[in-house]
């Protein structure tokens, strides 16, 4: 088959819904190219929701992260309770707080690269002249995109995987994993508008003479 009828055929499993032809299609190699033009086309428009939406802006992810975390300390505080005060125990209850972890991280590690909370060795690069800067703070973003169509392409053959397989939760009858599983190339498209954002405050106070190099601050608004 064709790369253009490979193109053709992601664009039509998906538009069918059925988690069969869409782990089918998504195995050629142009998931690639469609994962890094959706991926692009989709944190321009998370972008623009933030840009026209700060209410959204500030408070999708950490919400997301804030009540996954009170969800899983309920979880297990009263499985802990459930345990050895009443000798029962939800089957549930070892298999959904991880699922509910993996979430939180996942949104959290956007909300971080727009706090420039990873690693990003600001005290060398504040000793280097502005044209070096940017240089580094672009190839950042370079390196954040390729990153995020990896985890997009990678996690959504996962999702279409477990959505075809109809695996559930382990301990449920009908919680499906692949409702977990889609948290994580939704949040790295959410990565992705937090990477052009930076970019575009990047390149704005290049122009402007602003800092370029901040000191990032874990929590900071």
């Amino acid at each position: 088959m064709s790369f253009w009828a490979d193109i053709g055929a992601i664009f039509s499993a998906f538009l069918s819904q059925d988690s069969f032809e869409i782990q089918s299609a998504l195995e050629s190699d142009a998931a690639w190219v469609v994962g890094a033009v959706v991926a692009a086309l989709g944190g321009l428009l998370v972008m623009l929701i933030y840009r026209k939406v700060p209410f959204i802006e500030r408070h999708l992810e950490r919400s997301v992260m804030v009540y996954s975390y009170l969800a899983i300390a309920l979880i297990i505080f009263w499985g802990v309770i459930d345990r050895f005060v009443f000798n029962d125990q939800e089957p549930w209850s070892t298999t959904i707080p991880p699922l509910l972890f993996m979430v939180m991280a996942w949104f959290g590690a956007s909300y971080n690269v727009r706090l420039r909370t990873h690693l990003s060795f600001s005290e060398f690069r504040t000793a280097m002249p502005r044209g070096g800067q940017l240089a580094c703070l672009i190839l950042d973003a370079v390196l954040w995109f390729i990153f995020a169509v990896i985890v997009i392409v990678t996690t959504s053959r996962l999702v279409a995987l477990s959505a075809s397989n109809f695996q559930i939760v382990l301990g449920t009858d009908n919680v499906m994993q692949w409702w977990f599983l889609l948290a994580a190339p939704l949040s790295f498209f959410l990565m992705v508008g937090r990477v052009f954002q930076n970019l575009a405050d990047d390149l704005r106070n290049f122009k402007t003479g602003e800092p370029l190099i901040k000191q990032a601050v874990i929590g900071a608004d």
